[in-house]
């Protein structure tokens, strides 16, 4: 399994810019992914379809939130090493960019 631990990584958009945690965690053989932001209350939400593709370094999932009813949000990051890139596309946003990731746990 890929990107096991918590990850710290730099959101800048219109709406937002700061630091986001990822948490990906081994669950009996099937990930578990949650974020946070501090200083933030993030809505509910759910991540589903997580899945490792095939370049072996990179994984993707489905993030839903009832904010966004009937939206799916494409998740994909990359990880190398202690650090990891990635993106989420984000309805009236565009794609969302994770910059400058590092494990931080």
């Amino acid at each position: 399994m890929i990107g096991i631990g918590k990850w710290s990584c730099h959101v800048d958009t219109m709406m937002f810019r700061g630091d986001v945690i990822l948490t990906i965690a081994d669950n009996d053989g099937a990930y578990a992914f949650s974020a946070e932001v501090p200083g933030v209350k993030l809505p509910e939400y759910s991540v589903t379809d997580i899945q490792e593709q095939e370049d072996g370094c990179t994984l993707t999932a489905v993030v839903k939130t009832p904010v966004l009813s009937g939206k799916d949000l494409p998740i994909s990051i990359t990880f190398d090493g202690d650090t990891c890139t990635g993106f989420a596309k984000v309805p009236l946003l565009g794609k969302m960019k994770f910059k400058n990731g590092t494990r931080i746990g």
